[in-house]
């Protein structure tokens, strides 16, 4: 089983990449985050004629995320249950025995920003949905952006970021906080080899400014990460740097984890 993850930063701009990254990579489920379009405007037929299902929730201009899969996605839901949230953040779905929770989570702007505040709120919202998911589900994936760069490793230039939004140590408490519930970092579990001496497949996000992808400026933020037992059947986790260096592409670039499961 083949699950990504990928920043779009704009389905409405970005479709046809998405259409063919598809096709050229076959994956069971990608969890796609900024839409930024309304559910009404969702291009479902798009994908189902390439043999691919939507479940999605979605909202005018900013966010959104969908669960686009091989297989229809059971038992959707949408938002986290319980706290109060205009915006269009999450979105889970089952497939073949695999819970995915697909977060876009909010940047924050900067630290101790009122945007940075909602962030911490509702990364505890999240850690509390998950509680509640990994109670009823045996494997589950919680994937997305999540805006946090876990180390020091995980930024181009500790000396710009650390401390920094992003990479702050209250951002990256209230991730390790959803990782201790019994989550792994499918990324982490892997020796990367040149991939990581070279650094560019280390991260999947770069600045549009400053040439960021070409100077390699970068920050890992999107991630997959995978109940203990689901993990241990993980047999790859890498960034597919390729999209990125599409015409007009976005930020990020997709994250595929390979599980042998079912």
């Amino acid at each position: 089983m083949k699950i990504a993850t990928w920043n779009v930063n704009s389905l409405n701009v970005r479709l046809p990449q998405v259409l063919d990254w598809l096709q050229q990579n076959p994956v069971d489920v990608l969890a796609v985050q900024e839409t930024k379009m309304t559910d009404e405007k969702f291009p479902a037929a798009d994908f189902q004629a390439i043999g691919y299902h939507a479940a999605f929730h979605g909202q005018k201009t900013y966010n959104g995320v969908t669960l686009i899969s091989r297989t229809p996605a059971e038992h959707v839901t949408k938002a986290i249950p319980g706290f109060e949230d205009e915006q269009a953040r999450v979105i889970a779905g089952s497939f073949n025995g695999v819970r995915v929770i697909d977060c876009y989570v909010v940047n924050g702007q900067e630290v101790d920003s009122n945007k940075y505040h909602y962030k911490l709120r509702w990364l505890k919202a999240l850690r509390g949905y998950v509680e509640e998911s990994l109670r009823e589900h045996e494997h589950v994936v919680v994937t997305g952006d999540f805006n946090i760069a876990p180390n020091v490793d995980d930024t181009w230039d500790a000396d710009l970021w650390e401390g920094k939004i992003l990479c702050s140590d209250k951002e990256r408490a209230a991730l390790n906080a959803l990782i201790d519930l019994g989550l792994t970092d499918c990324w982490q579990k892997f020796d990367h080899g040149e991939a990581v001496e070279d650094n560019k497949a280390r991260f999947t996000w770069w600045d549009y400014r400053q040439a960021g992808f070409r100077r390699n400026l970068g920050l890992r933020i999107d991630h997959v990460l995978a109940t203990a037992t689901l993990a241990e059947t993980c047999t790859a986790c890498a960034v597919d740097l390729i999209p990125r260096s599409n015409e007009r592409p976005s930020d990020h670039a997709p994250v595929v984890a390979t599980f042998a499961h079912p």
